[in-house]
């Protein structure tokens, strides 16, 4: 049992049935990832985005971050034609909302002052990535209408099934919103700062775009973290050793102990994923000689590059802008890369060229009442965060439009 919260969490075996959405296919619900060979996974994932993969999300498994007494209990939703697993989504019973760079504390608030309880319920997500991405996975080829159809009836019949409050899919891509909205499900809009390349020829090309104070800031912060006497490496998880992986994990406890906050990835998963995604892991490091004193780690999908946790043992100034943002910014243009996600919230990126770019995530409540007054809540909480959009954009540092900028 999870808690008191009526829901079996039973030893790992095989997939149970749930349902069958259709008469040609079949629904299970697998407590883990091992249970589902890699390459079946890996070809409904594809390659855009790492976090999707088998290696990134059995990682966490193996190595303590989600299961236990994480919170995040994995029931992921398999759809097979026959014998062949033809959709998919990644889900978590939750029993709290750590981990899911979203605001949902007052909703779970709101529903114990009614008498009912928020936890647990059901979460499409990648645990502790606010990172945009598919959620409904379909084999290629395959008609993706019906299969994530069955996805979404499946899901459904689950959340209604095992007395989950709701079921949401957070980071969903734009075209699994859409998809969703149809189905019962209430939307959510926030903001991120991503950054966009525009074909620049490298970072100075870049810099010549913005304006002149944005220009000499970023030229002045690049100057500070280069005289800190540290080294800055960029290293893909192919050329970073255990050792860096063990000192990257001790500076990004250490920060997240310094901020009230709690590490949920472990050494483990470090080591794991820099030898199983050697060409998507990557790890920035500043050394002072033979000891490392800052890190941040990354991923890299197909086009876009992800920027990730932080961690430091002293303050060295605008060593984090350089790290965290403008490494990532040249690997981008060296790289081809289209875009560069530094993760969740961050005005202050704005000035370092970040545009504020929408996310999106969908909700299902088993209470109609507390999906219409959430709903109403939605709506105005749209409308502020595309004012919040509409405002940041007038503060982009470039000296033309973007879509002026290269002919």
């Amino acid at each position: 049992m999870i808690g008191n919260n009526g829901i079996s969490v039973a030893p790992r075996p095989a997939p149970d049935t749930v349902s069958e959405p259709a008469t040609s296919f079949r629904a299970t619900v697998s407590e883990g990832l091992s249970d589902v060979p890699a390459a079946a996974w890996n070809r409904l994932a594809g390659e855009d985005n790492p976090f999707l993969r088998h290696e990134f999300l059995v990682a966490l498994e193996r190595h303590g971050c989600v299961g236990g007494d994480s919170g995040w209990y994995p029931r992921h939703l398999l759809v097979y034609a026959k014998d062949q697993l033809v959709g998919a989504a990644p889900m978590y019973i939750k029993v709290h909302s750590y981990g899911e760079f979203g605001s949902d504390w007052a909703w779970a608030d709101a529903y114990q002052r009614a008498g009912m309880a928020y936890y647990p319920k059901l979460v499409s997500a990648i645990p502790f990535t606010p990172a945009a991405g598919a959620r409904l996975l379909c084999a290629p080829g395959a008609d993706s209408a019906v299969i994530k159809a069955a996805i979404i009836e499946a899901a459904l019949e689950i959340a209604r099934s095992s007395g989950v409050s709701s079921l949401q899919w957070l980071f969903a891509s734009e075209d699994d919103n859409r998809l969703l909205q149809s189905k019962q499900h209430v939307a959510r809009v926030g903001c991120q700062y991503h950054w966009q390349n525009h074909g620049y020829r490298d970072f100075q090309d870049y810099l010549d775009h913005l304006r002149s104070k944005r220009r000499k800031q970023i030229r002045r912060e690049r100057r500070e973290a280069n005289a800190s006497e540290v080294d800055i490496h960029v290293l893909s998880g192919g050329d970073a050793s255990e050792a860096d992986w063990h000192a990257y994990h001790a500076l990004y406890s250490a920060t997240y102990d310094r901020k009230w906050g709690f590490p949920s990835l472990t050494p483990e998963f470090f080591c794991e994923v820099g030898r199983t995604m050697p060409d998507s892991a990557m790890l920035v490091v500043a050394r002072r000689g033979n000891r490392c004193v800052a890190g941040a780690h990354l991923f890299r999908g197909r086009t876009v590059l992800y920027g990730r946790n932080w961690g430091c043992e002293e303050y060295l100034p605008s060593l984090h802008f350089e790290m965290c943002y403008y490494r990532g910014i040249e690997y981008c243009i060296d790289k081809g890369l289209s875009i560069f996600e530094a993760g969740a919230q961050g005005e202050h990126k704005i000035w370092r060229g970040f545009m504020p770019q929408p996310t999106h995530s969908t909700h299902w409540f088993r209470d109609s009442h507390f999906r219409d007054a959430i709903d109403d809540f939605l709506h105005r909480e749209r409308a502020q965060i595309n004012q919040h959009m509409n405002i940041m954009r007038e503060h982009l540092p470039f000296r033309s439009a973007p879509d002026e900028r290269h002919g």
